[in-house]
């Protein structure tokens, strides 16, 4: 991806003590790209999106919003953010209309320039019908994009999104995806999630913290090619050799599940699949069974954390 560098995060820790809460964690966001950031209660991923927003100071290292310093110049630098708390930050006595406004004077619009802005955010999210209702009396979802509204509002860079979509129905939540895919071609977005399905349908690259370190930091093409079938779930008519079977060229380990099953862990990019079939027939044990395992988001993600995603 060739595009401008709009988040660049450089060896930023955050302590509480002597507990590091964050540790030397190191990315960059590019404009056109949309990351998914995942991570176990604790990990430290509130606090490095707390860091991002301009919230909370990191204890070390440096943080560059489009170019500009977040900790130096941190008023220039969060003009160029947008951002999405969990819970919307809505006004329920104010209508859509009127709190967009409000909003948009916050962020200095004015006169035909603020009309603008805001009718250029309600179209994008979806609310040109209810510009006229109390923010408090919207469904979920409308509440979500009156949030994501006055994120958006005067057109930054950077758009940070924490859990955008929990509580949303299955039609809200596709809708929301959606619009998160559109912003995605023009900004750099960064949606906080613990809906792993989530990073699938709307993120280009995902990034996984655990300990107050990156575990994993991957493109979804490269995180697919990670997932394709790296285990082979074999039964055989008699017990095999395992000294045989894991000298098969690309295989890991072998994993016996009973008297004739086993599973072999291999290399991706060296399936064994025939060499093991040559292998079974020359010695006559016979297969019964011989079927590739898909790695899933789940599994990988629990594999790096020890803990489950909601699927």
């Amino acid at each position: 991806m060739n595009g401008q560098v709009l988040v660049e995060v450089e060896g930023v820790s955050r302590f509480y003590g002597k507990t590091a809460a964050v540790a030397d964690v190191s990315f960059l966001i590019r404009r056109g790209e949309v990351l998914g950031f995942l991570g176990p209660n604790g990990a430290g991923k509130t606090t490095t999106m707390q860091m991002l927003s301009g919230n909370l100071a990191p204890s070390q290292g440096r943080i560059s919003i489009a170019g500009r310093d977040l900790l130096e110049n941190p008023t220039d630098a969060k003009r160029h953010i947008g951002y999405l708390p969990e819970y919307p930050p809505l006004y329920r006595e104010l209508t859509v209309d009127e709190f967009l406004d409000f909003c948009a004077g916050l962020h200095g619009l004015s006169g035909k320039e603020r009309k603008a802005a805001r009718e250029r955010a309600k179209a994008r999210c979806g609310l040109a019908e209810v510009g006229g209702r109390l923010t408090g009396h919207l469904s979920k979802g409308y509440q979500q994009r009156a949030g994501l509204a006055q994120a958006i509002l005067h057109d930054p860079d950077v758009i940070i999104l924490d859990e955008p979509t929990v509580g949303l129905d299955p039609i809200q939540m596709r809708e929301m995806r959606s619009l998160i895919r559109e912003l995605g071609r023009e900004h750099a977005v960064i949606l906080s999630t613990h809906i792993l399905p989530e990073v699938r349908a709307s993120c280009d690259r995902v990034q996984i913290i655990n300990g107050g370190r990156l575990v994993l930091n991957e493109r979804i093409p490269d995180l697919d090619r990670r997932m394709q079938s790296s285990v082979l779930t074999v039964t055989f008519r008699r017990r095999p050799s395992l000294e045989a079977l894991a000298a098969l060229p690309g295989v890991g380990a072998v994993t016996p599940e009973g008297e004739t099953r086993f599973k072999l862990f291999h290399d991706p990019s060296a399936d064994p699949t025939e060499a093991l079939i040559k292998l079974a027939t020359e010695h006559a044990w016979g297969i019964y069974e011989i079927s590739p395992e898909h790695q899933s988001l789940e599994a990988l993600f629990v594999e790096l954390t020890g803990q489950a995603g909601e699927a």
